[in-house]
């Protein structure tokens, strides 16, 4: 199937269109999130909790296959667009799923599917 059958009857514009609303809001509401819990608790503090029992430890590790798995892909993508990689990656290594909701915000509408 092509992406034409896939997408809504708006067509692929639109559907770019929204992906990218809702990634705007899902990086505007994850942010806001993360200032509370930075302010109220630190940057060592986010981390405290995971060490406290296994299933938060669960939760962590979990977060970071994801992160890596994100990351492969994206090192991939950067490259096949021209783009440097390595601030994407300091950004995710250095403060999480920012680093990925940002590759994905700035990322070339008009860039070719992955094949």
């Amino acid at each position: 199937m092509t992406r034409e059958v896939i997408v809504a009857p708006g067509g692929i514009d639109e559907a770019r269109d929204m992906t990218r609303i809702l990634l705007l809001f899902t990086t505007l509401g994850f942010g806001a999130f993360t200032a509370l819990a930075l302010w109220h608790h630190g940057y060592l503090g986010l981390f405290q909790p995971a060490l406290e029992s296994l299933a938060a430890a669960q939760v962590l590790i979990d977060l970071v296959i994801a992160l890596v798995l994100f990351l492969v892909w994206m090192w991939g993508d950067a490259k096949r667009l021209g783009r440097n990689p390595w601030p994407w990656a300091a950004l995710t290594l250095a403060a999480g799923s920012f680093g990925p909701l940002l590759y994905l915000l700035t990322r070339p509408t008009d860039a070719p599917p992955d094949r």
